[in-house]
């Protein structure tokens, strides 16, 4: 079989991410790489990547390119995959597709008309201690799920920079909640509440954002799921869920730096969770793209399709409407 030509944009962390473990993939060329910053560009060269350019226009003119990995800035996303699906090339966009809503339809409408595939990157549904809960979940073993609870909680908060364009907390980091809210128990929000704070740095409430948040979500179904997030844990990248049902309840724990223990007299000392997202999701960001690769090789659907992406920006936005007016916010009142 030929192998899938494959383009990427953006170079930045999670591009070279993307590129690295495309590079380690059978069925798979590199044909391409775009990022208007020259080290990036000496990166993908130095990679292998033979044609290496400053536009976006020049990558999508190289026309044996059958897939795109658009790993660029969020305000790009919308306008880069639109003229990707216009041009035959299927998609692999990180998320989120745009911060409007709006957009994300007229988006999604061109994604179907043309019929290309387009994957979002939520790579935590790709973890394994995640997975193999949501596996057993689907195989009866709790019974009916009545309680999701996610904790996700940063080392540290991003630059205040980034906060600024990022679309606040909910939308840069509790999206991710959002989404393993609607994958783990694979049903849909009806009703969202929210509350938060400025706990860790007086600063972000000075861009407009909070650190700490509580978010409710009501299913269709009356059961519910507990967010609790924090851009600031001293002790380390915290990821967790639990799942309780009518006949049990399931656990996704953290990943640690290492698995020994010392005991004495005084306590038990243990090492701390991974401390970055990049270390915790390693495993999960190989999955991911092979899930995407897999998609297009076998022509069968994306594992992470253009509605996950709506709906995980719709309770992000519910969120937000819910925090400024004190009130639960049904999903009904977001526009679509």
């Amino acid at each position: 079989m030929e192998n899938l030509k494959v383009g990427i944009a953006g170079l930045g962390r999670i591009g070279k991410i993307h590129l690295n473990n495309l590079l380690q993939m059978q069925n798979v060329d590199i044909s391409a790489a775009m990022d208007p910053d020259e080290e990036a560009q000496k990166y993908a060269k130095s990679k292998g990547v033979k044609l290496v350019f400053k536009t976006y226009k020049e990558l999508l003119n190289v026309h044996e390119i059958n897939a795109l990995i658009i790993c660029t800035p969020t305000d790009t996303h919308a306008d880069y995959v639109e003229l990707a699906a216009l041009a035959g090339k299927h998609v692999f966009c990180e998320k989120p597709l745009d911060l409007n809503i709006k957009r994300v339809i007229e988006v999604l409408e061109i994604i179907k008309k043309t019929k290309i595939k387009l994957m979002i990157g939520f790579n935590r549904r790709f973890d394994k201690e995640f997975y193999r809960v949501k596996k057993r979940i689907l195989n009866g073993d709790i019974g009916d799920p009545h309680l999701v609870k996610i904790t996700s909680r940063d080392p540290s908060p991003p630059p205040l920079s980034y906060i600024k364009h990022s679309g606040g907390l909910f939308l840069d980091m509790t999206v991710h909640d959002f989404d393993m809210a609607r994958f783990i128990v694979e049903k849909e929000v009806e009703e969202v509440y929210a509350r938060g704070a400025v706990l860790t740095d007086k600063k972000i409430s000075e861009v407009g954002d909070i650190d700490t948040a509580v978010i409710i979500l009501k299913y269709t179904d009356s059961s519910m799921a507990v967010i609790d997030n924090s851009r600031k844990a001293s002790y380390g990248y915290d990821q967790r869920l639990e799942v309780f049902g009518s006949k049990g309840m399931l656990q996704g724990n953290n990943i640690f730096q290492d698995n020994h223990s010392f005991y004495n007299e005084k306590g038990v000392e243990s090492s701390l969770p991974m401390n970055f997202f990049l270390d915790r999701y390693a495993e999960a960001y190989i999955f991911e793209i092979k899930s995407f690769i897999g998609s297009l090789i076998n022509n069968s659907s994306v594992s992470v399709n253009g509605k996950d992406g709506l709906e995980s920006l719709r309770i992000g936005l519910a969120a937000k409407k819910s925090l400024l007016e004190n009130r639960p916010i049904k999903l009904n009142e977001i526009e679509t």
